[in-house]
């Protein structure tokens, strides 16, 4: 089967497998990209999803232009082209990275929240090259991710940044060893999971949806779910007026 979902803990993990094709994605497998993220948003235990490819060699090469005549049905649809690249996710996702991560896989990397690379992964929108636009949010990802500049370059160019330049950049979240990539995405899958869910997922929305708006709107949107998860809040500022969780590191030591 070309994609795979299975739990591992607390995460929802969605694995690409078509290695013969650098784990290029055609219409059949965004289809079955889609119904792996509908089961995710269904599945209320699994509280992370992380994004990853079979093989090592290819997180996903992006699509698959032997067959880009299958994409046809999906170019309006609401989930996007590639699966669900116009939907936005309402718990974290994390891309497990390694190897090759080109054109549409960058966009499918860039919609997670946070990018885990093993040392060596290559990753640019190579369809620069042949003339086949980004349809899969990336204009729109890169530039709030990196600034615009840098977006800039790698989009009008084409050119490929090995993992090294990605991380400096802020395209990568973090870089581990060969090998590393799936087991580090799940040991921070699992950080994740462990915090209290409603103020996290609430600051998660309002730096999201704060985004297109103006400063002050974002403030105002900011207040709101804060205030929706007030109880929560003071919940925990007692458990940490009782002692608990001082000196405590953040997901990501």
């Amino acid at each position: 089967m070309a994609v795979s979902y299975e739990r591992q803990g607390a995460a929802a993990v969605l694995t690409i497998d078509r290695q013969e094709r650098r784990n290029a994605v055609d219409g059949p497998t965004a289809d079955l990209l889609q119904e792996a993220f509908d089961r995710f948003e269904d599945d209320d235990d699994a509280r992370v999803l992380v994004v990853t490819g079979a093989g090592g060699v290819a997180f996903c090469a992006g699509a698959d232009l032997k067959a880009i005549d299958t994409f046809e049905p999906r170019l309006l649809s609401d989930y996007g082209p590639f699966g669900f690249t116009r939907k936005i996710a309402s718990k974290p996702t994390i891309a497990a990275i390694s190897g090759w991560c080109l054109a549409g896989g960058m966009e499918l990397a860039l919609w997670c929240d946070l990018r885990i690379a093993a040392e060596g992964s290559t990753l640019g929108f190579t369809e620069r090259r042949f003339g086949v636009p980004l349809i899969d949010g990336g204009t729109q990802r890169l530039p709030r991710i990196i600034g615009l500049g840098r977006a800039l370059d790698l989009i009008l160019t084409g050119r490929l940044v090995h993992s090294a330049e990605a991380l400096e950049m802020g395209l990568l979240t973090e870089v581990v060893q060969p090998g590393r990539h799936l087991d580090r995405a799940l040991e921070m899958a699992e950080a994740l999971a462990n915090f209290p869910q409603e103020t996290m997922l609430a600051d998660r929305r309002a730096a999201l949806e704060g985004i297109g708006m103006t400063f002050e709107e974002g403030l105002r949107f900011e207040s709101a779910a804060a205030l929706e998860v007030f109880e929560v809040a003071q919940r925990g500022a007692a458990r940490f007026a009782a002692g608990e969780g001082r000196g405590a590191a953040g997901a990501g030591a």
